[in-house]
């Protein structure tokens, strides 16, 4: 793998290997690094896994705009994850004039337009006079059950030929549920069945192992908190895997104050860094 720095305008299509580029790599309420935000990008194919109430922001500091994206994958619904959706939608409504497309499945599709896009999207009118609701922002993909080894997974593609293969697994992250007893939607993304992006998780080493045993798993990009709570993995619980885990670990989603660590002596990548491809083809 070769990271390099993004010079200029950040392309959103490549000579055909898998990247990565982080719009953001900070945490939910971070100010410097803006939220984590990722950009996988293959050949003429790109995908946002996450689109937070910064991204937008972070987004044009590279040189284009966030109605460029044409793909996404939402992980959660907080703030930090979707807040940045309805600018996405409006942006494509009035402007490009195209609907992005969501991998999203029937259950998630319906929680997020009701319980988080219906408030702020819902009253508007299309253009045919009629009340908006999630089909006309947003184009669904709807991820396939599939087998790997003894567990199953959602699976969908991102462009016809050579696309980028998006396999979805549930996290834990928050064990609230709604008054309904609903439990909170979250899942982390194996990216061309090599690449592992956990999205936001507490701390599993059962869970990496079980998609380790799965997948070729070659880098991993884990959310890390500076200290222990409910629902991140926090750096001293990470720093318990096994060595040759951790060496594949990049950390993301990190405030300011994790940042003055030294990842790289506890036996890890480093941290991720914002503005720069990752290519895991060079």
């Amino acid at each position: 793998m070769k990271v390099v720095k993004v010079q200029g305008k950040l392309e959103l299509k490549n000579s055909g290997g898998l990247s990565l580029f982080f719009v953001g790599t900070g945490s939910a309420f971070s100010k410097v690094n803006f939220q984590n935000n990722a950009l996988f990008i293959k050949g003429k194919n790109h995908v946002l896994i996450d689109c937070g109430t910064l991204c937008p922001m972070a987004i044009s500091q590279f040189g284009i705009g966030i109605v460029d994206v044409d793909n996404y994958v939402l992980t959660h619904s907080h703030a930090d994850h979707i807040g940045g959706m309805e600018e996405v939608a409006f942006t494509d409504y009035y402007i490009k004039r195209r609907p992005p497309v969501v991998v999203i499945d029937d259950d998630y599709k319906k929680t997020l337009w009701n319980e988080s896009l219906r408030g702020g999207m819902g009253y508007s009118k299309t253009h045919d006079g009629k009340t908006a609701g999630f089909d006309d922002y947003f184009l669904q993909l709807k991820p396939k059950s599939v087998r790997v080894g003894k567990h199953f997974y959602q699976n969908a593609v991102i462009g016809a030929k050579d696309g980028i293969d998006l396999t979805l697994f549930d996290t834990p992250h928050s064990f609230a549920r709604n008054a309904r007893g609903k439990r909170f939607r979250s899942k982390g993304v194996v990216v061309d069945r090599r690449i592992l992006f956990t999205g936001d998780t507490q701390f599993s080493q059962e869970m990496l192992e079980r998609i380790l045993g799965d997948f070729d798993i070659e880098w991993i990009f884990h959310d890390a908190g500076n200290f222990k709570n409910e629902v991140h993995a926090c750096y001293d619980e990470l720093k318990t895997l096994p060595a040759d885990m951790k060496k594949k670990i990049y950390l993301c989603h990190c405030d300011e104050f994790l940042l003055k660590k030294n990842p790289k002596e506890e036996g890890f990548a480093g941290f991720a860094k914002r503005g720069f491809y990752y290519n895991f083809d060079s």
